[in-house]
């Protein structure tokens, strides 16, 4: 076991990094423009809802890349492994330019949906219309970031992740507030920092190829291949973005101080939703390679470590996050109010995070395993579970703290169980332990 847990954490520790800055370029967007005013800071919620959900399917292109990367690796077969790799950077790069230009033209639709008000509706439209031009770099940096944690590196990505960062918060003060381009200043920054990202991940993969003398030219059957094995992921991912969604609506109809605190409670979910996911991306990544070198015996110490971490970490995270609530919200606003309507939630979010350890270990776990067609069909299931809870939360909540906490309960509580059943059933049969390339 000690084996096992030094594999994890020397996989789990730098992915940590690297997976805490997705959500720390948006928290760092929502403490900036959350003090311009409740309308940027809840135009900010629809169009980063929005955003995430365009990024957020297509986040198969990570998640299809490194199982079958560490199956070849697995397997001894590094070459194969690296041109798999590049397959995929070439759809991320195809899948990005498609949805940057059909996004922008759709902007204008797509905030229409949420009936929200005029104001908060063109603040999210300039925040929403400027990001697109950054969605083929990031979905690039998915793809790069999959090839390396096929190869078992998640110090590189911490790196790229960190300095990336580093540099969004650094652009976003200089745009926002320096340059006096309120929210628009923070969509350009960001994408600034994205593309200098993706940037740094196509010369690291590049190097990988001319060590291991892989082909670097698109392959037709390869990309194809590549979408092909990552479909079931995207049906997988896009039922968990529906539920986000709709969370939105639920939250939109409350009103814009209630969509402005859940914002706050969806950004702090994703933060440690995303600490939580080290695991699940060490998961990912051992698991491909041992059931591509046929260890079907270490592959199951490896998620019954994953989740002892996964739990656990989940209950310390949880005791953080209800300690901190009464003071947390005003780090994001400056209005008393807004804070305030934030604490229930926030203490709700904290009762729930030992349950998202356990939902997110055993995610990786599948994923790693190749068990996309399991996690998209009950993703579906899931989906329908939290339907009803949405309506009732819609139908019988009242518009204030209760309100934002009912529909907190709803989603990080009801959702995550659903999640949780369907994927624990599944971990404890053998289905999901297929060997070989």
């Amino acid at each position: 076991m000690r084996t096992v847990d030094r594999d994890i954490l020397r996989l789990a520790v730098p992915a940590l990094g690297a997976l805490v800055a997705e959500p720390l370029f948006l928290l760092a967007d929502s403490a900036m423009i959350g003090h311009l005013g409740v309308a940027p800071l809840a135009g900010l919620g629809l169009a980063g809802a929005i955003l995430q959900t365009i990024i957020g399917l297509m986040v198969f292109l990570a998640y299809a890349t490194t199982p079958a990367v560490a199956r070849r690796l697995g397997a001894g077969d590094e070459r194969g492994a690296i041109s798999v790799g590049i397959d995929g950077i070439w759809l991320s790069v195809a899948l990005g330019m498609v949805l940057a230009v059909a996004g922008f033209a759709a902007t204008p639709l797509m905030l229409s949906w949420f009936g929200a008000s005029t104001n908060v509706t063109q603040q999210a439209s300039v925040y929403l219309s400027i990001s697109m031009a950054g969605i083929p770099a990031m979905l690039l940096v998915f793809a790069g970031t999959g090839v390396l944690r096929g190869l078992q590196d998640t110090r590189t990505p911490l790196l790229v992740a960190g300095v990336g960062f580093a540099a969004n918060v650094v652009l976003n003060f200089v745009f926002i507030y320096a340059l006096g381009l309120g929210i628009a200043g923070s969509a350009i920054g960001t994408v600034i920092a994205q593309w200098g990202m993706a940037g740094v991940y196509l010369a690291v993969v590049m190097r990988h190829a001319r060590r291991t003398g892989a082909d670097v030219r698109p392959s037709r059957d390869g990309i194809s291949g590549s979408a092909l094995s990552g479909g079931w992921l995207f049906v997988r991912t896009a039922s968990l973005r529906a539920a986000i969604l709709l969370a939105t609506f639920v939250a939109t109809d409350l009103g814009s101080t209630e969509l402005a605190g859940f914002q706050v409670v969806m950004t702090l979910f994703t933060l440690t939703a995303f600490v939580l996911d080290a695991l699940a991306i060490a998961a990912q990544a051992l698991v491909g390679k041992g059931l591509g070198a046929a260890d079907t015996a270490g592959v199951r110490a490896i998620l019954v470590r994953c989740l002892s971490w996964g739990v656990g970490s989940g209950v310390v995270l949880g005791l953080l996050v209800m300690a901190t609530a009464p003071v947390t919200g005003l780090l994001f606003t400056g209005e008393a109010d807004l804070a305030a309507l934030l604490t229930p939630s926030l203490v709700v979010l904290g009762i729930s995070t030992p349950l998202a350890g356990f939902v997110f270990v055993l995610d990786g776990v599948l994923i790693g395993a190749g068990d996309a067609r399991y996690l998209a069909l009950s993703g579906i299931l899931n989906l329908a579970c939290f339907l009803p809870l949405a309506i009732w939360v819609a139908t019988s909540a009242p518009s204030d703290a209760a309100g934002l906490a009912f529909l907190t309960a709803a989603f990080s509580l009801g959702y995550l169980a659903a999640r949780a059943l369907t994927l624990g059933l599944r971990a404890r049969t053998t289905a999901w332990m297929r060997t070989g390339i």
